[in-house]
Parts: structure tokens; sequence; C-alpha cells
């Protein structure tokens, strides 16, 4: 018997600073990419994937966020602004979904799983699947991510590949790696697979649901993961872009 889909927090907390004037009065995730709002491209794939329970933080602006979520998707909001004044990085962020996320009545594969991506980033060809969410729970691995080529406006990247000790197929090792490594880095796509004990001892002190509000960012997690060869990875290939400013979204509006 196949699992019950895992839910999908969608990261929508964030100023968008680099994007202003137009995130002034708009929050970043429902700026337009050809034609609708950024963050529904997402929520249509996750969707066309089969996963319809979506949890969604937001701070700036967030009430936009949570007026525009029409459709047929079953969406709950863990609002940072409104609980804490403004929002809590990513850990932080994630820390506080977590009992949406992965609720205590859930149990069974994949109950302590969920797909993590960024309301601002544009990926139209990537494909959210129940194979890769079983093959990821199935590996006892505290993390899974898609890593892309690096962009012209992060050529250090983020993070290396190897092989996976004793498996024969993808996925590889993800590595912290040092900036003077001269082994390949890649860039995070901000799309991942994690399982809910990242997010807590020995990985995070946050309490469970962050109820004092704490802000903490989510890198040194997953590098302290990667340093025990708890965190796999592998390329994706499909278009992506990380939609940090008007020029870039000016771009993706402009191309046939």
């Amino acid at each position: 018997m196949s699992a019950t889909p895992i839910a999908a927090m969608l990261l929508a907390a964030g100023r968008g600073e680099r994007m202003r004037p137009l995130t002034d009065s708009c929050p970043k995730p429902l700026l337009k990419v050809r034609g609708k709002p950024l963050m529904q491209w997402h929520l249509e794939a996750l969707a066309r994937g089969g996963f319809n329970r979506v949890v969604i933080n937001t701070a700036w602006l967030g009430e936009q966020i949570e007026r525009s979520n029409s459709n047929s998707l079953q969406i709950q909001y863990s609002h940072e602004g409104r609980d804490f004044g403004g929002a809590l990085e990513t850990a932080g962020g994630i820390s506080r979904a977590l009992p949406l996320l992965c609720p205590a009545e859930r149990t069974g594969v994949g109950a302590d799983v969920f797909w993590l991506l960024a309301g601002d980033v544009f990926a139209p060809d990537f494909s959210f699947t129940q194979a890769a969410v079983e093959r990821f729970s199935a590996s006892g691995k505290l993390a899974h991510l898609w890593l892309v080529p690096n962009p012209a406006h992060h050529p250090q990247g983020d993070f290396g590949l190897a092989p996976n000790p004793g498996d024969t197929d993808p996925p590889c090792l993800a590595l912290n790696l040092l900036p003077s490594d001269p082994r390949p880095h890649y860039t995070y796509s901000t799309i991942g697979l994690y399982r809910k004990a990242l997010f807590e001892l020995p990985w995070c002190s946050i309490p469970a649901g962050n109820p004092q509000g704490i802000k903490a960012p989510l890198a040194p997690l997953l590098r302290a993961a990667m340093d025990n060869a708890l965190v796999t990875a592998e390329l994706y290939g499909g278009a992506w872009t990380d939609v940090g400013t008007p020029a870039r979204l000016n771009v993706l509006n402009h191309l046939k």
C-alpha cells in the first residue's frame, strides 16, 4: 500500500529587500511570472504530484498571501509576522510549523517527512513525486536536496557531491565544502525533502513548535548533518531561477 502523501512547506515570509520597490506593496511570492503568481507555479506542481497538504509561513504582507489562495489545496498558515512581529528565518520558521507539517496523529511511512521549497524560486519543470518521498523515507537520512549549476549571481555555490558508499545508484552524499575547496560546488535549489529529526536535538535546540519565536538559519543544521553523512543530494537540470531582483523577474517575463 502506498504511503499517504506528505505535506509541503512553502517559505513565503521574507521581506524581499532586493526586489524593492516591487515588494513594498506586494509580497515577493505573489509577483507574477508569465501571468500568474510566482508561488502558484509551485502549488500547481505539488497538486500534480498528488501533494495537496501545504503549510505556508508568512510575515511581510502575509494577509495578501492568505487571501490569494483560493484553489483546492489544503493550505494551513504559520503567521510569523502576526505571532512574533517578523520572519523567523528558515530553521526558526520550519520549527514553528513542524506541528502542522508532521502532526502527532500521523503514523507510518513518511509521517516524519515533508517537502520544503521557497516561494520565490521559479522551477516550472520540477516534479514532486511519491517515488522520491519513498526513497528518502527508506534512506534514514535527515535531508535530500536538489542542487543546480551555479548561476551567475552565485558563482561560489553552496555544497558539493560525493558517491554514497554502498549505493550504486543516486542519490549522492551532499558535502559541506569550504569555499577554497577545489572540488565542484553547486547551488541549493531551495527544493528538498526533510525529516523532522533535523529540527530536534542534537541538530537543533529550538523547542518543539518554537513557542518563543527563535530566529535561526537552516544552513548550519544542514552542514552539521552533512559532516555526519546524513544528507544526500542530486543535480536538477530543469529550468530554475532564483527570482531575487527586478532584473531577473523582467528576464523571465520576456523569455519566449
